[in-house]
Parts: structure tokens; C-alpha cells; sequence
């Protein structure tokens, strides 16, 4: 008896990362921010904190690290979108085979964009990506508590979409996204680019190092939720 094919009406994309690339800018912005107050941090060490984890949590892991260096998590963040804005304005972040992914697939799926980023980031993003057209709604760091790897983001975007998780597939380029995912019971295929800093995406369903070849059909085809 032949396998029936996986069932995806909704599709649900990670940010920085997987859209843009924006995590490395974040890696050395937080980096500068705390050099500045004399608090010197590994790229290692930043790269565990930063890598697809949600805002409140990277203030909150970072305060425990150098308790007061910054006293608010709006301190810390207007430092860190001064470095951070000054190294993306010098180059295009725009990840443009992903981009043109999401734009295909929302003429056949509801499309959203779920990230740790705030809310105003994610906005920019989008004007960024010109994709506001393309999709459905976001989530942002605002709107979910707590952060991957807690499935609660995804989970949320499946109710919004009144979609069920085992219908829905997530785009995630981290470690922890992808075990959010993969524990709100959604399908994932992880972007592991070459040239970026190397993060475990063996939960995932299928890995690509260019979501240019990603191919619904022969995913519905061969793969199943595990």
C-alpha cells in the first residue's frame, strides 16, 4: 500500500539567519556593546548566547554574565543596535534564494515569519525583503513567552493560522530553532550556509545549504514527521 504524502498548509520561517543575515552582525555588535563597558567576551561564548534566541533571553543570559553592566534590557539593546546598525548599513544582508523560497511557496501556503527578534526589527526586515505582500502575519519577541527552544513561538503562529503542527514546516538556521520546531511537532528543514558558523541541525527533518533547493513535492514525498 503506498505511503500517503505529508499534508502542508502552512509554512513558518525563522529571520535572522535564514532571511537575512543578520545573527554574525549580532555576534559583533553585542560584542562592541560590551566592550565598551570593559566586559571582554569570547565570539564563542557571544555566538551560544545569540544564535536564534530570542531578545529577552540574550539580555537576561548576558546579565548574568556581567550583572549591571547594563541595568535594563533597553540599555543594552541601544547600544547594541548602534554597532549593529552601523555594520548592516554597509553591506546586503539579504539572504535573496531564501527570499525567492518564501515568495514561491506563499502563492500556494499561508506564509509567516517567526522570530526572537522585536517586533520593529522583524518590520524592517520585511521592508528589507519587500515581503509584507507574501505573508500571513509575524511573531516577534513581544509576542511569546519564552524563547526557542520552548515550542510555544510555533505553536502560537499554528493556532493563529488554525493549522495543525503536523501540517505546518518551519524554515530555522539554529540549533535551538530547530528544536523548537521539531518539539511543536512540525516538519523542519534547516539552512546550514556554507561560510557561517557551524550549529548542530541534526534534529532536523532535511539540511540544505541553500534553501534554493528545497522542493516541496519531493519533501511531501519522502519525508515524515519524527
Amino acid at each position: 500500500m503506498p505511503k500517503e504524502n505529508i499534508d502542508i498548509r502552512a509554512v513558518l520561517f525563522d529571520m535572522d539567519g535564514t532571511l537575512i543575515n543578520t545573527e554574525i552582525l549580532y555576534v559583533e555588535a553585542v560584542t562592541q556593546a560590551f566592550s565598551e563597558k570593559d566586559c571582554e567576551i569570547s565570539q564563542e561564548e557571544i555566538i551560544k548566547l545569540v544564535y536564534g534566541v530570542s531578545w529577552p533571553d540574550i539580555y537576561k543570559a548576558t546579565n548574568q554574565r556581567f550583572p549591571g553592566a547594563f541595568p535594563t534590557m533597553e540599555s543594552l539593546g541601544i547600544a547594541v543596535r548602534r554597532h549593529f546598525v552601523a555594520l548592516r548599513d554597509k553591506m546586503d544582508i539579504r539572504i535573496h534564494s531564501s527570499i525567492d523560497l518564501l515568495k514561491q511557496l506563499s502563492s500556494d501556503y499561508s506564509v509567516a515569519i517567526v522570530s526572537g527578534a522585536p517586533r520593529f526589527e522583524i518590520e524592517e526586515g520585511i521592508e528589507m525583503m519587500g515581503v509584507a505582500s507574501h505573508l500571513d502575519f509575524f511573531l516577534g519577541a513581544e509576542d511569546y513567552h519564552p524563547g526557542k527552544p520552548d515550542p510555544t513561538c510555533y505553536l502560537a503562529a499554528s493556532e493563529k493560522m488554525n493549522c495543525k503542527p503536523e501540517n505546518c514546516i518551519v524554515f530555522e538556521d539554529s540549533h535551538v530553532g530547530v528544536l523548537a520546531a521539531k518539539q511543536a511537532g512540525m516538519h523542519c528543514v534547516g539552512l546550514l550556509r556554507k561560510n557561517v558558523h557551524m550549529q548542530d541541525l541534526s534534529h532536523a527533518d532535511l539540511v540544505l545549504d541553500d534553501l534554493a533547493d528545497f522542493d516541496m513535492q519531493k519533501f511531501t514525498s519522502n519525508h515524515r514527521l519524527h
